[in-house]
């Protein structure tokens, strides 16, 4: 069979593209490298959602190959293999979708725009984007009503432009150390607002609500509350009778008739057998890292550099979240046993986020107006495991054992709270930040990995550092202790773009404004990769709104001609 559309990859980028097509009856096929997970396969098992690879490959089978600078500042590679540290993230079935803390902020209009509105900065490779906020605000508001967004919106200085008034779904319960949070943002006269999360607070067609087990982000969701790309669209299409999915499939080339159109899309099946399937349009959304590697493993004699890449421009420009981390506790010796009860509410939500500084307008820090970020305020993460790890080093960094370490976990976990902030800013492009082919390491099926050079740009850490010092003040003010926090260059694989950005100019970049590739005329890319700039908020809401539209475009395109 030939299908209509061939969509590589389920996860965020994906599953408006597989919802959309396959409701306005065209034949759709999906082929994703992980297994097909259900609802009733998610537990909040700790040692299976975070110390095991149950929802990624395991590194035997597939690694990356990671290049960082060391401390002499000079560049070292090494496997994920060799090192133990999993670069995945997520998959299976509706990708790592399924596994995202689900923090739904929007872009605003600045970050279409980065470069006219502040200026270029050297050794950074920034671009404004073809398309401005006003072409995906309908589909940021798509977003919210079909996979479905809790929260309030409170009007504040960088609040966006809304073509509805607030979000469909009211905000999730929450702690009251949210209403602590508040009542210092108001002493310091900061703004402070109710986070919008891509998590249903009421039951929605056949999915129910959040139940508020406590363990959230790196976990499956047991409810479909979350708006994970498998619960939100995915099983909808199936519905429909008009989609087909193939897990276990994993696409090693996308192979061109000497026309520049793809005709094939090659994949080994569960069985390490080589398979192909059919279409007459192909869409590619396997996460930005594995977006871009699939493409440069499609060479061929019209395309010598990879897929879509006569220009040079796959790979280049990854990026990532910028930002860090602070924390602060609450000793319960030191509230009311009322106030220490309301604390110890296990499951609810701090909700909070702070965008006051989203641009930065402070003669201190600079001359001019300089992109700012986002400050979220959330709870410690429940995994018991995790906090008990950095409990078997004492203050000298000498490990503790035996009694001395059951009575250091028995306080922190009956004494005290957590809480903690995470400060997101612009991960700035630049020439040492990008994704190749080794030339060495293989994967399980022979295919080189992926090489992912991570450099940074200093200015991000300026920018970090001051909303750190904002975020540090606002919980000294609530009354926190302990109260630090963490900027640096380190990079997680949750929030991942760029390597496809897309563009007017076919020398600049490999998309064009619809993410349609400038060299091929029937393959698009639908993930993070499309990405100039990833604005300073986290990505999954924007790539879902993105493929919302690009779904819209294909949809006119495939169904009129």
């Amino acid at each position: 069979m030939k299908y209509d559309v061939c969509v590589v990859g389920s996860g965020a980028g994906a599953g408006p593209i597989i919802y959309e097509l396959s409701k306005a009856g065209l034949n759709v096929v999906v082929l994703e490298k992980g297994p097909w997970l259900k609802t009733e396969d998610f537990s909040k098992d700790e040692m299976v959602a975070t110390r095991r690879s149950v929802y990624t490959p395991n590194l035997k089978d597939e690694c990356h190959v990671l290049v960082k600078k060391n401390a002499a500042g000079k560049w070292m590679r090494q496997s994920t293999y060799s090192s133990g540290r999993d670069f995945w993230n997520g998959n299976v079935v509706g990708g790592s979708s399924n596994f995202m803390s689900a923090y739904f902020h929007r872009l605003k209009p600045v970050d279409f725009r980065l470069k006219s509105e502040f200026g270029p900065i050297e050794g950074a490779n920034i671009a404004d984007w073809p398309i401005r906020y006003a072409d995906l605000e309908p589909f940021y508001a798509k977003t919210e009503e079909i996979v479905g967004v809790s929260g309030k919106v409170v009007q504040h200085k960088h609040q966006e432009p809304r073509s509805t008034e607030d979000f469909p779904y009211p905000p999730l319960s929450e702690n009251v150390f949210s209403t602590w949070l508040d009542s210092a943002a108001e002493r310091l006269n900061y703004e402070i607002f109710t986070s919008p999360r891509g998590i249903l607070s009421q039951p929605k067609e056949a999915r129910k609500s959040c139940y508020y087990s406590n363990y959230c982000g790196s976990y499956g969701c047991s409810s479909d509350a979350k708006g994970s790309s498998r619960a939100a669209l995915i099983n909808q299409a199936l519905e429909t009778g008009n989609c087909t999915l193939l897990p276990n499939s994993k696409v090693f080339h996308l192979e061109t008739n000497g026309n520049g159109a793809v005709v094939k899309a090659n994949y080994y099946d569960i069985n390490g057998d080589k398979q192909f399937v059919e279409a007459n349009t192909f869409v590619v959304a396997a996460q930005a890292i594995e977006t871009s590697r699939l493409l440069l493993m499609s060479k061929n004699e019209d395309f010598p550099n990879g897929l879509a890449n006569n220009s040079g421009n796959v790979g280049k420009n990854l990026v990532f979240s910028g930002g860090g981390v602070g924390s602060g506790q609450l000793f319960f010796e030191d509230l009311t046993q009322e106030e220490a009860e309301q604390i110890k509410t296990p499951g609810v939500f701090i909700n909070r986020a702070s965008q006051e500084w989203y641009v930065i307008k402070d003669a201190e820090f600079s001359d001019t107006p300089v992109k700012g970020g986002t400050i979220d305020f959330v709870s410690e993460h429940a995994n018991a495991v995790t906090k008990s790890i950095p409990l078997k080093w004492d203050d000298d960094g000498k490990l503790v054992f035996g009694s001395e370490l059951k009575e250091k976990m028995h306080s922190y976990f009956t004494e005290q709270r957590k809480f903690k902030f995470e400060i997101f800013v612009d991960w700035l492009p630049n020439d040492n930040c990008f994704v190749e082919l080794d030339d060495e390491v293989k994967d399980k099926w022979g295919d080189p990995v992926a090489k992912i050079w991570l450099g940074y740009h200093d200015h991000d850490l300026k920018v970090g550092e001051y909303l750190a010092e904002k975020a540090e003040e606002l919980f000294k003010e609530a009354g926190l202790q302990n109260v630090r926090s963490n900027i640096s260059g380190s990079v997680s694989p949750n929030l991942q773009a760029g390597g496809c950005r897309f563009g007017n100019d076919p020398n600049t970049s490999v998309l064009d404004k619809n993410c349609k590739a400038h060299e091929v005329s029937n393959l698009y890319v639908t993930d993070g990769s499309f990405m100039p700039t990833g604005g300073s908020v986290t990505y999954t809401f924007t790539i879902y709104a993105n493929a919302f539209r690009v779904a819209d475009h294909l949809v006119q395109k495939l169904t009129s001609s």
